[in-house]
């Protein structure tokens, strides 16, 4: 008797670690909220279903509704019940229902003007007095990452307003500065140069940048678009540059350092002089816009949700020579539908034998490259891999529209 309740015991502990790494892997696998779009369905692996008052499925679907709600752009979302052999519940997640969207991809090379909201502080100096070396910036608390916003409560937007204000002061400045969306004062106490008996600070600053990127879409209603699928940030800090206003430039590519193992290779654009758009953006997702002139009648492809985006065989558009974009042969190795870090949601490597051959692979400058599958956008080309420039990752091309459709609103609200 003894024996068989042993048995019993052991086997219920088994069968109850069993089902809890079911419930736990379940509760992984399936996000607590999930994007569908119009008649899109996603399979459910067989021992887990949905399940409500009405019916049972094994499928996430668009058509499977249950107490829907829905938003102010006319998006329903419900709520579904995952459970596991139709008995235990693992989770509840939201299925919000959208409609379809469509742009045009492009894969077009642009140049990007950017100047700063303020002074970005790209590093500080020691400065030699007669009593010695001083350091008046770090001595003040001032950081590397910092943003001076003014100076005596008037705001500067160059490195020669900056100057300007140093030069003019006697003893001390004070500063309002940004750190991490905080904003304060500080007093400065400049120190007077040994070497030309001229106030300095022993600060080194930054108020603009310019970088070649590509284009990924544009709204053919609007002529919004996105690129990059990355912010710009500063080469000495790595900070992403406060975006005050920026301009999108024709570029021509002039030539290219092919990639290699440990190399990262790079595109060679020179600006000409038209400016094609006006930049609206410098975020996370990459930058925004809206073009100057396009083309209202080109080809639309319709935007992929992060849930149809699946590994395989895929293509992207890139502009990596001076015949514009093409067409060049892809696989999607990984997805991750869940990662929350923009820039790293799918990994992509290339596979066609005339980019490798003209390129190395993924280099600096195909930042932004549409990527497709099945014929739809999916994402666009964000990194490549140091150690394989074969290879890098890529953004959900869903995640940099939701960011262009609000440029697009703020337009519309000032164009009213």
């Amino acid at each position: 008797m003894k024996k068989l309740f042993k048995f019993f015991s052991l086997f219920s502990l088994v069968a109850a670690s069993v089902i809890f790494a079911l419930v736990c892997m379940g509760d992984r696998a399936y996000p607590d909220s999930i994007s569908l779009s119009e008649n899109q369905e996603i399979n459910v692996n067989g021992i887990y279903s949905l399940q409500n008052s009405k019916k049972e499925n094994t499928v996430f679907s668009a058509n499977f509704v249950q107490s829907v709600s829905e938003d102010s752009e006319g998006n329903e979302s419900y709520q579904v019940n995952i459970s596991l052999l139709n008995t235990i519940p693992v989770k509840s997640s939201t299925v919000t229902v959208s409609k379809r969207q469509y742009v045009v991809p492009s894969g077009d090379i642009f140049g990007i003007k950017i100047f700063t909201n303020g002074i970005l502080v790209v590093g500080m100096d020691d400065v030699p007095t007669a009593n010695g070396i001083v350091n008046p910036a770090k001595r003040a608390g001032l950081k590397v990452g910092d943003i001076v916003l003014a100076v005596g409560g008037q705001s500067v937007q160059s490195v020669s307003q900056l100057s300007d204000a140093i030069q003019q002061s006697q003893n001390s400045i004070t500063l309002t500065v940004s750190r991490n969306e905080k904003v304060w004062q500080v007093d400065l106490e400049l120190a007077i140069s040994a070497n030309d008996g001229k106030p300095k600070a022993g600060l080194w600053v930054r108020d603009s940048t310019a970088g070649v990127g590509t284009m990924t879409f544009y709204c053919k209603d609007s002529g919004v678009f996105g690129g990059l699928g990355h912010a710009i940030c500063d080469i000495d800090t790595g900070t992403v540059m406060p975006f005050g206003r920026g301009d999108a430039i024709k570029t021509q590519i002039s030539g290219c350092y092919k990639g290699s193992a440990g190399i990262t290779g790079e595109l060679c654009g020179v600006f000409q002089e038209e400016i094609i758009g006006k930049l609206f953006r410098n975020g996370e997702t990459g930058v925004y816009g809206v073009l100057r002139k396009f083309d209202s009648n080109a080809p639309e492809l319709p935007v992929a949700t992060k849930n149809e985006v699946k590994t395989g065989y895929a293509q992207i558009i890139a502009t990596v020579d001076d015949t514009g974009p093409h067409y060049y042969d892809a696989q999607i190795t990984k997805v991750y539908p869940n990662s929350d870090e923009n820039g790293k949601n799918l990994i992509v490597e290339i596979t066609d034998s005339d980019l490798i051959a003209k390129t190395g692979g993924i280099v600096q400058g195909m930042s932004g490259s549409p990527i497709l599958q099945n014929g739809m956008l999916v994402g666009a080309v964000t990194h490549v891999f140091v150690n394989n420039a074969l290879q890098g990752y890529g953004i959900f091309a869903e995640t940099m529209l939701k960011d262009a459709e609000k440029e697009e609103s703020l337009l519309l609200k000032e164009a009213s």
